[in-house]
């Protein structure tokens, strides 16, 4: 583990691998560690740079403080990103991860070569359409709240079990490892923090805005709200490719390994 001071904080990363930089940005309740199944794929032929935000792990954050924002976490991706040299660099995320590597795209295209989205999390204004045959949108805001009430009370394995089925489905926490449970145990206090962590949605001119040519990923399993916004964004951004991960939820990169590094390294290689 290794860090960069950006905007006076110590910014915890992994890198693994040789080559041209890729930069990944984990979601919510991840750290460095969300990217750990394809390390492997993924580094066979780039340096792959994991990151850990502002108030994750390896902090232990106690949930003082207002800099638990999105604009922070923007803020502080392009900050780490100004220090990595050969620039520029790919930047991949995923889910609350996808939103802030969107929206370094369009602050800072300059540092960007390639940007990749998996599932990118948000809402969508009401400027980008949206089909009305699409799959209905789960009560994720609502399951958020929920988990801060729990989380409050002291309830972390009840918080966590309820946000992750509100995305997976019922019954999906028990199948979840041990390993990838630990880490969301690990971040579970930053729920504090997003629920007023000041998101914007996505418009139709900040998709306009994205220049970086762009992979949107989704799993082919995954249901709602998340399974939806990465398609719509995938028809506002210009040029944009998409790939589907069939038999994979939310957490795809974890539940097929092999065919997600396949998709990026695909794409980076173009």
């Amino acid at each position: 583990m290794q860090a960069f001071r950006v905007n006076g904080y110590d910014m915890a990363y992994l890198e693994v691998g040789e080559g041209s930089p890729l930069v990944c940005v984990h979601g919510t309740l991840g750290d460095f560690r969300t990217w750990y199944s394809v390390l492997g794929p993924l580094s066979k032929c780039h340096r792959v740079i994991s990151v850990s935000l502002r108030r994750f792990f390896p902090e232990h954050w106690d949930a003082a403080g207002d800099d638990y924002k999105m604009a922070q976490h923007v803020a502080d991706v392009i900050a780490f990103i100004e220090q990595i040299r050969p620039a520029p660099v790919d930047l991949m995320g995923h889910s609350r991860g996808g939103h802030i590597a969107f929206r370094v795209a369009q602050a800072r295209p300059d540092l960007l070569r390639k940007l990749v989205l998996a599932e990118p999390g948000g809402d969508l204004d009401a400027s980008l359409p949206v089909r009305t045959d699409g799959p209905a949108h789960p009560p994720l805001a609502a399951r958020t709240a929920r988990s801060v009430e729990m989380i409050r009370a002291g309830d972390i394995e009840g918080a966590l079990q309820n946000f992750y089925e509100g995305i997976e489905g019922d019954g999906s926490w028990r199948r979840v490892p041990a390993a990838a449970k630990q880490q969301l145990r690990d971040n579970a206090i930053t729920f504090l923090g997003q629920i007023n962590e000041q998101r914007k949605p996505y418009t139709l001119s900040d998709t306009q805005a994205i220049k970086t040519p762009t992979l949107l990923i989704g799993g082919g399993a995954t249901t709602g709200s998340l399974a939806l916004i990465w398609r719509v964004l995938a028809e506002h951004i210009a040029d944009a490719k998409t790939a589907v991960i069939e038999g994979a939820g939310h957490w795809m990169f974890e539940q097929a390994p092999l065919e997600y590094g396949e998709a990026v390294n695909a794409f980076l290689a173009e």
